[in-house]
């Protein structure tokens, strides 16, 4: 009976990660045609590889970047929730609503208005304000122990301050600064091949090590004498997993805006289909996470076409109600 439980899961688990695939390859060529300029798919492929086509070289332009950069930030904010879940056994954490998204957004819009030339350098200064978002969040929870439920009050006092900076300083720029209103607003209408470079190391990296750390992740989930028992330094093992899954937000942060509730919604599904297990968790909140954000980021554009919808805006509205089932549904939160 369990070797055809088993095999059901794997079928299951396999079916998950083909289906995920072909719609994330569908959803990318849908996106590139959806708007008001459209193209075949044999002029999109020859206006690519054999010949320059006049609007084969406008989509490439406007919105490939924008494209790659949701699926992206999508891959990242998704990993970066299943290692907070992990690290702090909390299954209602997520970047952005444990104040991770805003801590890292402020300090871009930071460097954004008063060293423009720093560019470059903004993932790495939004880095450093998601750590210092986290470890505010990591130092105040802290009571004896990590509690769950005092985590995610921390994160929302956290996050609403951070959110507060950032909203007064654009404020404050008369929403002038294109470069402050799209960090603030989560806006990627205007994001160029320049950001897809600055973005693609980063996120690489960022889920690179969180493949190294499988293992580990997965032994999170047992009690911290058992983990110490098998010869591991809990605490530190904690920090590392934590500062690569503040990387992994911190840079989409940077790039595409703060964006809640993907973190949240996406590795719960992972753990429906695929199971608990990160080798497969991890892969598939990635693939997961490009679908959403790409799908939100799609939907945004053309649900209120000429206008936009930002997607981190379908993500809460989307997210908000989920958030709040998960709420009432955890045994942890019942009294």
């Amino acid at each position: 009976m369990d070797e055809k439980r088993k095999k059901r899961k794997r079928v299951r688990a396999v079916l998950s990660f083909g289906i995920m695939i072909l719609c994330l390859v569908g959803l990318f060529f849908a996106a590139i045609n959806i708007g008001s300029l459209k193209v075949s798919f044999p002029d999109l492929m020859r206006g690519l590889f054999v010949e320059r086509i006049e609007e084969v070289a406008v989509i490439y332009d406007l919105r490939f970047p924008r494209i790659i950069i949701s699926m992206l930030a999508g891959a990242a904010i998704a990993v970066s929730g299943v290692l907070f879940q992990a690290v702090l056994k909390n299954p209602l954490a997520d970047p952005g609503i444990i104040g991770i998204s805003s801590g890292a957004s402020f300090a871009a819009v930071l460097i954004t208005a008063f060293a423009p030339q720093l560019y470059f350098f903004t993932p790495l200064v939004a880095f450093l304000g998601g750590v210092v978002a986290f470890f505010l969040v990591y130092f105040l929870s802290w009571k004896g122990g990590l509690s769950p439920l005092r985590i995610i009050l921390t994160g929302v006092a956290v996050d609403a301050f951070f959110t507060g900076l950032s909203n007064a300083f654009n404020s404050m720029s008369g929403g002038n600064m294109s470069g402050v209103a799209s960090i603030v607003e989560a806006n990627i209408t205007q994001k160029t091949w320049d950001d897809v470079t600055t973005m693609v190391p980063y996120v690489v990296a960022g889920l690179f090590l969180a493949c190294l750390f499988i293992r580990e992740c997965n032994l999170m989930s047992l009690e911290d004498k058992t983990v110490r028992s098998l010869g591991m330094n809990v605490n530190a093992t904690r920090i590392v997993i934590s500062l690569i899954a503040v990387l992994l937000a911190s840079i989409s942060t940077a790039i595409a805006g703060a964006v809640s509730f993907l973190g949240l919604i996406v590795p719960h599904i992972g753990r429906i289909l695929v199971g608990s297990d990160h080798r497969a968790l991890i892969p598939f909140s990635a693939l997961a996470g490009a679908c959403f954000f790409l799908m939100a980021d799609t939907i945004g554009r053309t649900i209120a076409a000429p206008y936009e919808i930002s997607a981190a805006i379908i993500m809460s509205v989307v997210g908000g109600p989920f958030f709040i089932i998960l709420l009432r549904r955890s045994r942890k939160y019942a009294n």
